[in-house]
């Protein structure tokens, strides 16, 4: 599954990624793996981006950059929206943008 949206570098918070930008600086992604978190799990995710992530770095050597950026969904349970993240280092967000179907 994939498409195109718009990546932020070292997003701290969800609002970071809820910007305007040009559609032409948007990057075509396919998403690698899905984590669907319990809705605490999720909040402490999307306030603080910048803290290192468990299921990030288990995941973290599935993602890539190049043409089209394979990379992680991560998902409230039950909700269709969450943020797609590009690892760095491994276990933290790199770059990151909000998703939507």
């Amino acid at each position: 599954m994939g498409g195109r949206a718009y990546f932020v570098r070292a997003p701290r918070r969800l609002e970071d990624l809820l910007v305007l930008h040009p559609v032409d600086r948007e990057r075509p992604y396919e998403i690698v793996k899905t984590v669907k978190l319990a809705k605490i799990d999720y909040e402490n995710f999307v306030t603080d981006m910048v803290a290192d992530r468990q299921f990030i770095e288990d995941h973290a050597a599935l993602c890539s950059k190049g043409q089209v950026w394979r990379c992680i969904l991560v998902q409230q349970r039950g909700h269709a929206d969450g943020v797609l993240v590009m690892p760095e280092d491994g276990c933290y967000v790199g770059w990151a943008a909000y998703y939507t179907e």
